[in-house]
C-alpha cells in the first residue's frame, strides 16, 4: 500500500470522526481541497500525522473547534468580483422588485460580506424595507463574527473601490460607523439580515426564495455534493427564481443544468425555466 493510500484512510477515518462525533459532514467535499486543508490544520496544531490530529479532536475538548475554520471556507470581501453585482443590480433586482416581499438566501456566507453587499444594492434598489435576506453557513464561528457586522477599517478602501466598480450610487462610509480599528455596519443593514447555521451536505430547504447566491462555495464539493446543493437551490427557488454561482462555477456538468437557463453566463447567474 502505497503512503498516498494510507493517507486516504487516515483521511477517511477523520471525516468520519468529525461527522459521528460533531455532526458536520466534510465527506463529500473535493479530496485535493480537503488535503491542503488538513495540512494547515496539522501545521497549526502540531501534529505530526492526521491520525493524531484525530485522537485529539475526539479526546482533547475545544480542538475540533480550532480545526473547524481550516475545513470551511473564509475568504471573502464586499463586493467581490463587481461584475457579479453590477448585473445582479441591473439584471435580477428589477424582478425582485416585482415580489411584494422578496427572499433572498445566501448560503455559504462565511464572515457576511456578501450578505452586507446585497443589502446596501437592495437599499439603493429601495427593496431592502420589504425585503428578507438568509445567510447560512456550515461555521458559527463565521456566523458569530456576520452578525456583528464589524471588519477591520483596513479593509474598507478595497471593499470601496469594488462598491463603486459594482454601480455603487452613494458612499460607502454612508453605510457604516468607523471606529479606531474596525468599520460596524449600521443598523438599518443588519435588521433584513438574519444568519444561521446550515449545512448544504446535511440540511434541508427551510423556504421559497426569490434569489439564491452561493458562491465560490460548490469548487470545494465532489460531484455528488454539489448536485445535492444545486437540488437545494431548484427545490427553493420559486418559478422563475435567480441562482447566483461563482465566477469559476458552473450548471454545465450538474444533473439539474436542465432546470436553469443563463441569464449572464459569464457572471454565473441563473434562472429557473
Amino acid at each position: 500500500m502505497s503512503s498516498e493510500e494510507k493517507t486516504d484512510i487516515e483521511l477517511d477515518l477523520l471525516l468520519e470522526a468529525i461527522y459521528r462525533i460533531y455532526h458536520y459532514d466534510f465527506r463529500r467535499y473535493a479530496r485535493s481541497s480537503l488535503r491542503r486543508s488538513v495540512d494547515r490544520a496539522q501545521s497549526a496544531l502540531g501534529s505530526p500525522t492526521i491520525t493524531h490530529l484525530l485522537n485529539r479532536i475526539a479526546h482533547e475538548r475545544g480542538v475540533f473547534a480550532e480545526v473547524l475554520p481550516y475545513l470551511t471556507i473564509q475568504v471573502s470581501d464586499l463586493f467581490r468580483d463587481p461584475s457579479y453585482f453590477r448585473t445582479l443590480r441591473e439584471k435580477v433586482v428589477p424582478h425582485l422588485a416585482t415580489y411584494p416581499f422578496p427572499r433572498i438566501w445566501v448560503a455559504g456566507c462565511g464572515t457576511g460580506e456578501e450578505a452586507y453587499s446585497i443589502a446596501i444594492i437592495l437599499h439603493e434598489e429601495g427593496l431592502l424595507n420589504r425585503s428578507l435576506i438568509y445567510a447560512t453557513d456550515i461555521d458559527r464561528v463565521s456566523i458569530q463574527i456576520a452578525e456583528a457586522g464589524a471588519y477591520e477599517i483596513g479593509r474598507f478602501e478595497r471593499f470601496s473601490e469594488s462598491y463603486f466598480k459594482s454601480g455603487g450610487r452613494a458612499s460607502l462610509s454612508d453605510y457604516y460607523i468607523a471606529e479606531p480599528s474596525r468599520a460596524v455596519f449600521i443598523p438599518m443593514l443588519c435588521k433584513h439580515i438574519v444568519f444561521s447555521d446550515h449545512s448544504l451536505a446535511t440540511d434541508a430547504v427551510f423556504g421559497e426564495m426569490q434569489f439564491v447566491s452561493c458562491r465560490n462555495v460548490l469548487i470545494y464539493f465532489d460531484r455528488e455534493l454539489q448536485d445535492r446543493a444545486i437540488s437545494l437551490f431548484r427545490d427553493s427557488l420559486c418559478p422563475r427564481g435567480f441562482l447566483g454561482l461563482g465566477m469559476r462555477e458552473t450548471l454545465t456538468f450538474s444533473a439539474h443544468a436542465n432546470s436553469l437557463e443563463a441569464l449572464a453566463y459569464d457572471e454565473a447567474i441563473y434562472r429557473m425555466k
